[in-house]
């Protein structure tokens, strides 16, 4: 690719839900993507801020359940706008407290019901026992996923969304299922945080992919991955939860 195609990133609610660093996946994106030869833009959208008109990509993270409750009303009056690009097929990633807000609901440890937006097909209770360590997951879309969870959302799937992988070391979305993560359509929810996109390029590079193609109609991945990304890799699995 010669000339460099803006691709637009919308990052809604970093100043609440960026408690475990998960800018970081919007920095790790809008490198990928530069590395694929586009030009990212991010645009950050906080409670009040103005949605950007046209986005190609929409990134969020996770937060305290008290920067859920600020963000919980906000998000519910744009969800019809969220729900329209995620029909439309706008790739999204949405990490641990926006992940159980584009469900369905959430119930915190307390007993406070946060109503989600539908996005994805789960619900979640806060729960007593707090889900914190390395985890790797297969996924038959993705291959291995590498991360870090840290949780105590107990989160449960309907049959709207399938799994983004079978847990091979760690917790998931809960201590039962054997699984992590939602998707439906382009939307992917998981627990797994900050180090999510920058140990896992194959995931960069579906968000980037599916949002090349549906403003430009082509990708062609021009992107490797290096040797920092394959230690990151191996050193997490080797670490003890």
């Amino acid at each position: 690719m010669t000339d460099a195609h803006e691709l637009i990133i919308a990052s809604p609610y970093p100043r609440d839900m960026n408690i475990y660093g998960d800018r970081g996946n919007v920095l790790a994106l809008s490198r990928r993507a530069r590395a694929h030869g586009f030009a990212p833009r991010v645009v950050e959208v906080n409670p009040g801020d103005p949605f950007p008109e046209a986005v190609d990509i929409v990134i969020g993270g996770g937060g305290q359940d008290s920067g859920q409750g600020r963000v919980a009303l906000d998000l519910a009056e744009r969800g019809n706008t969220v729900r329209d690009l995620a029909s439309d097929g706008t790739p999204m990633l949405m990490v641990c407290g926006l992940y159980q807000l584009f469900g369905h609901r959430f119930i915190t440890y307390t007993g406070e019901e946060l109503v989600g937006i539908g996005v994805l097909d789960v619900e979640t209770r806060g729960g007593d026992e707090r889900m914190i360590g390395n985890i790797v997951l297969d996924s038959e879309v993705f291959g291995e996923i590498i991360g870090y969870e840290n949780h105590s959302g107990d989160t449960t799937l309907g049959s709207g969304s399938t799994p983004l992988g079978r847990v091979v070391q760690g917790a998931g979305n809960n201590p039962r299922d054997g699984v992590e993560g939602a998707r439906t359509g382009n939307v992917i929810g998981s627990y797994l945080h900050g180090s999510l996109l920058p140990k896992n390029p194959a995931l960069s590079d579906f968000l980037i992919g599916e949002a090349a193609m549906r403003r430009y109609g082509s990708f062609t991945p021009s992107a490797g991955v290096d040797n920092t990304v394959t230690r990151a890799r191996e050193s997490a699995k080797r670490r003890p939860r």
